[in-house]
């Protein structure tokens, strides 16, 4: 019976390593998905905050009167790079897009020129003017890009960029 004393110790021992670990494990595995609910959230914050930016930029373009010079050259109507990066209003870098604040992000307006036949709509008696609005939401440390093409009656195409 005197060498038996000890192993209940070590049997207790063992079975408490055991539990810590798993109660460690259990513990990251918490963290963990914490914090990837907590990007899940930042990320339809700013998509919700987009897509806020692009509903006003949407209306200015739909307003009666709304004008915008087309853009100068060609490469200067393709989708502003700096959306990617902006971190204030005022005039962009390469692509000349004067960007505008707005609520919790941006918006910019690119006038691409005129068509006879837009995406989806029935011929036009006269030619339509298109218009890129792109609107940038920021949520914490997550950025949404959302672009919209427009005429004046309506959005014909939308997209997230990445």
């Amino acid at each position: 019976m005197n060498t038996q004393r000890g192993v209940v110790l070590i049997v207790s021992l063992v079975f408490l390593l055991l539990l810590t670990l798993l109660g460690t494990s259990s513990m990251q595995n918490a963290t963990l998905q914490e914090k990837v609910a907590g990007g899940l959230a930042l990320r339809d914050a700013s998509f919700q905050a987009a897509e806020a930016v692009l509903r006003t930029a949407e209306a200015s373009v739909l307003a009666p009167g709304f004008s915008q010079p087309e853009c100068p050259t060609p490469a200067a109507c393709l989708p502003p790079s700096e959306a990617l990066t902006l971190l204030a209003a005022g005039d962009g870098g390469a692509s000349g897009v004067r960007w505008i604040a707005s609520q919790s992000g941006f918006f910019g307006i690119q006038h691409l020129g005129e068509t006879e036949d837009p995406i989806g709509m029935p011929p036009p008696d006269q030619p339509q003017k298109l218009y890129r609005v792109t609107a940038i939401g920021l949520h914490g440390t997550s950025r949404t890009v959302l672009e919209s093409v427009h005429t004046h009656e309506r959005r014909i195409l939308w997209r997230q960029r990445q």
